[in-house]
C-alpha cells in the first residue's frame, strides 16, 4: 500500500474593506490548481480602519504558512500590511493590481478607472504602490542598494520624521531611500555615490529633539533621562551630522515645527517637482 503524504498546508488570508467577496472567489479559483495543498481560508470583511487593521494582522500573526490578499482603499493601511508582510517573510497581494496591469500590459490599452471608485487603476496608481513597498523596503538603511535606486534619500539622525516623510513622499510615486545617523557608526560607500541634490539631510532644534525623544521613552514606559534624550547627546548627534551634510553638499531641513506636509513641499521644490 502506498505510504501517504501529509498535504501542504496554506493560510489564505483575505482582508477587505467592503465584503470581500471578489476576493475570495478569485483566490478560490486560483486555489483549485491546487488540489493537493490544504487550504484553510480566513477572510476579515470590513476591515476598514487602522485598528481593526492591527487586530487582525495581530491574529493572523499566529498561523503558519501565510498568504495575504487584501482589497483596501486607504493607503497607510495597505503600506501596513506590505511592511507586515516584509517582516514576517510572506506572500501580500493587492488583488486588483496585478490582474488590471496584465490586462493593461497585454491589450495596450489604458484602464477606464471604474473598479472602485477610489481606486485610480492606471499607471500612476501602480507606481504609487511599488513606491510605497520601495519606502517599507529601504527604510532605516535595511539594504544600502537602495541609496542607489532611490529618487530621494533622507537622512536624519533620531526622530527627525525620515519615515513618515518616506511614505509621504512614496504616496507622490517618488522612490524613497532613508538612513538613520547613529552616533559612530559607519555611513555606507553608497552614500558618497549619490547625486548630493538627490540627498537631503534632516535636523532639528535640540530641545525639540530633547522633548520627542522623552516623550518617546515615557510612551515606552521607560526613564524619559537616558543618553537618548541627554542634550550634550543630542547636540553632538546634531553636530555630526551637519558636518556629514555639509561633506555631502546636500539639502538641508530643520524640521523643527514643520509639519510633514511643510517638510515635504520643501523636498518636492528642491527636486524640482510640482506637487
Amino acid at each position: 500500500m502506498p505510504e501517504k503524504t501529509s498535504k501542504k498546508e496554506i493560510n489564505i488570508i483575505i482582508i477587505s474593506d467592503a465584503a470581500g467577496d471578489t476576493a475570495f472567489n478569485n483566490v478560490v479559483a486560483a486555489a483549485a490548481e491546487f488540489p493537493d495543498a490544504k487550504i484553510n481560508y480566513r477572510r476579515y470583511p470590513f476591515i476598514n480602519n487602522k485598528e481593526k487593521l492591527k487586530n487582525t494582522l495581530d491574529e493572523v500573526e499566529k498561523y503558519p504558512n501565510l498568504v495575504i490578499i487584501y482589497s483596501l482603499v486607504k493607503d497607510e493601511m495597505q503600506i501596513s500590511i506590505i511592511r507586515f508582510a516584509r517582516e514576517h517573510k510572506v506572500q501580500s497581494i493587492d488583488i486588483f493590481s496585478p490582474i488590471v496591469e496584465a490586462l493593461q500590459k497585454t491589450t495596450g490599452m489604458r484602464p477606464v478607472e471604474k473598479i472602485g471608485a477610489q481606486h485610480k487603476m492606471n499607471q500612476k496608481y501602480f507606481d504609487r504602490i511599488s513606491a510605497m513597498e520601495f519606502a517599507v523596503m529601504y527604510d532605516d538603511g535595511k539594504d544600502p542598494k537602495g541609496f542607489l535606486e532611490a529618487d530621494v534619500v533622507l537622512l536624519g539622525v533620531s526622530r527627525t520624521s525620515k519615515t513618515p516623510l518616506s511614505l509621504y513622499l512614496a504616496n507622490m510615486n517618488l522612490k524613497v531611500a532613508n538612513l538613520p545617523l547613529v552616533p559612530e557608526t559607519h555611513i555606507p560607500k553608497e552614500i558618497y555615490e549619490i547625486d548630493p541634490k538627490k540627498i537631503v539631510g534632516l535636523t532639528n532644534d535640540p530641545s525639540v529633539l530633547n522633548h520627542i525623544r522623552k516623550q518617546r521613552m515615557i510612551s515606552y514606559g521607560l526613564n524619559p533621562d537616558t543618553t537618548y534624550s541627554n542634550m550634550d547627546s543630542i547636540n553632538k548627534e546634531l553636530e555630526a551630522a551637519q558636518k556629514l551634510y555639509k561633506k555631502l553638499g546636500c539639502y538641508v531641513i530643520n524640521v523643527a515645527d514643520r509639519s510633514i506636509e511643510e517638510t515635504a513641499a520643501l523636498i518636492l521644490k528642491h527636486l524640482g517637482i510640482e506637487k
